[in-house]
This record gives C-alpha cells, sequence and structure tokens, in this order.
C-alpha cells in the first residue's frame, strides 16, 4: 500500500505492508535511523516519535494509521540540520553514552517541555519513565532536560 504523510516537515510517500510498523517505514521506508528497534512492545522507548504532536512508541503503531498525519522523528526536531536545543544540553551534560536510547529520550523531553517548559524533577522522571536506558542511572539524563528547559520553550 501507499503510505503519504508529513515526515519531519516534508510531505513524503513510500510503498509499505499492511502490517508494517512506523518504526518498520521510518527506518527501511525513508531511511530515518534515529528510532530504534530494542523491544517491540513499547516498553523500551527507543522508538518514540510525535504523532500529530503526541508521543507514541512507533513499534506499536501501524504505518498505515500514519497515513495523512505528521510525524516527527529525532532527525526533524531541527529544521536547519543544526543540534536541537535537547540535544545540545545532551551533550554539554554527558547524558550521551552509548546512542542506542538517546533519540527517543530527545523526543520525549521535547515533548515534556512543549507541554511543560518548566517541568520539575518529578515531572522530568516521569515523563521518561518509559524510556529505558541500560547505561546510565539516569541523573545526567534528568540535568540535561533542566538544561534545556531553561527558556527555549517560551
Amino acid at each position: 500500500m501507499k503510505l503519504s504523510l508529513r515526515l519531519n516537515g516534508a510531505d513524503r510517500t513510500a510503498d509499505v505492508a499492511p502490517h508494517e510498523s512506523l518504526l518498520t517505514a521510518l527506518r527501511e521506508r525513508f531511511v530515518l535511523p534515529g528510532s530504534k528497534n530494542a523491544c517491540d512492545q513499547g516498553e523500551c522507548g527507543s522508538c518514540s516519535v510525535l504523532l500529530d504532536g503526541e508521543l507514541v512508541c512507533s513499534c506499536l503503531v501501524l504505518a498505515a494509521a500514519a497515513e495523512g498525519r505528521e510525524v516527527r522523528t529525532a532527525e526533524g526536531l531541527t529544521p536547519d540540520g543544526g543540534l536541537h536545543p535537547v540535544q545540545r544540553a545532551f551533550v554539554e551534560a554527558g547524558a550521551v553514552q552509548c546512542g542506542f536510547c538517546t533519540p527517543g529520550l530527545i523526543v520525549a523531553a521535547d515533548a515534556l517541555l512543549r507541554a511543560e517548559p518548566e517541568p520539575t524533577v518529578a515531572e522530568i522522571r516521569e515523563a521518561l519513565a518509559g524510556n529505558i536506558c541500560r547505561c546510565t542511572g539516569y541523573g545526567r539524563i534528568v540535568d540535561a532536560v533542566q538544561r534545556a528547559s531553561k527558556g527555549i520553550y517560551e
């Protein structure tokens, strides 16, 4: 089937199988490798994207369900291809280790900061609870989100 959607600010089309996940379409049809396939069950958050502005696990969404909708991945957070403020904050705070979970965490942090520009530590931890990182104790990740919240979403 033909899938047409707005992907990272551009109208895009690809042929997808009826049973194909949005994650598979993003990685294999649109060649956007940021979203990762770790659990295939919506438990780890490494495939997190924004679907019409709502944070979703793309491994749980059929590609066909994105027909005519807007999808934003980690690659599409900045229109100019530079670092998004959340990405910059992750680098500055040393919150990037192996990097496998990082795109999903950054998309989740962006969604949080759009909804709540000055979140508390508890709100940050709650918003990122669906994202699993095996390399850190989350301290630097929380620090990065706090750093990113300093006035960038007003």
